[in-house]
């Protein structure tokens, strides 16, 4: 199964604009990029990152394939997909409290006959589509707005078996400055240390657990 992990290699998590500055933004993807890869190698994968601008031979571990495509991620992904010759695996780059185990069950998620889903999808917590399993050769992403709904359909539109699998890990994606609440609950690797390092800490003055930066 080839593995594919879609990399804004420019002005990436523009999201955290109000709390990081661009180097710190730049700096702490690159720290989930990694994060995912190692997920992903543990998982028994060798996964490729899909990069919109060519990367720094630092960015990454060695050894790690990369394909520079600038198009938007849709377009991108779907050129994957259409020269793909095996199942595919895609998993986003900003996914740190995501395990091998959930991996694992993500692609090894059966339909009801017990067989491998043509399509297995992690949602994440606003209705988009963090990782995703392909099987059939004929489906195509789609990423704007609800993902999770319109895959599903998708997959049904082509005649292939789709399985949700529901996991708070794969389902924590990082794009507002309170998704690192979860990070600093949930996490213990190079994203909760990042973190930490740059001063965030719990903040739950207000009643709810917030966010705030010493």
């Amino acid at each position: 199964m080839r593995s594919i992990v879609p990399f804004a290699a420019t002005e990436p998590k523009s999201r955290l604009d109000s709390v990081l500055t661009t180097d710190e933004r730049a700096a702490f993807a690159r720290v989930m990029l990694r994060s995912v890869l190692s997920t992903l190698r543990d998982a028994g994968h060798k996964p490729t990152v899909l990069a919109t601008a060519p990367l720094d031979e630092t960015t990454l571990p060695a050894e790690t394939p990369v394909v520079v495509d600038d198009q938007p991620l849709t377009a991108a992904v779907n050129d994957q997909l259409a020269a793909a010759e095996s199942p595919t695996l895609i998993v986003m780059a900003d996914l740190p409290l995501a395990t091998p185990d959930t991996i694992g069950r993500l692609t090894a998620a059966s339909d009801d006959a017990g067989d491998d889903a043509d399509i297995a999808i992690a949602p994440g917590l606003g209705g988009g589509t963090n990782a995703l399993v392909v099987r059939d050769p004929a489906f195509r992403v789609d990423y704007h707005g609800a993902s999770y709904l319109d895959h599903r359909a998708a997959a049904v539109d082509c005649g292939a078996t789709v399985q949700t699998v529901d996991s708070r890990q794969l389902a924590t994606d990082i794009d507002e400055p309170s998704d690192f609440a979860e990070v600093l609950i949930h996490g213990d690797g190079a994203a909760r240390v990042w973190l930490d390092d740059a001063g965030f800490e719990l903040d739950t003055s207000g009643g709810r657990v917030g966010v705030r930066r010493r």
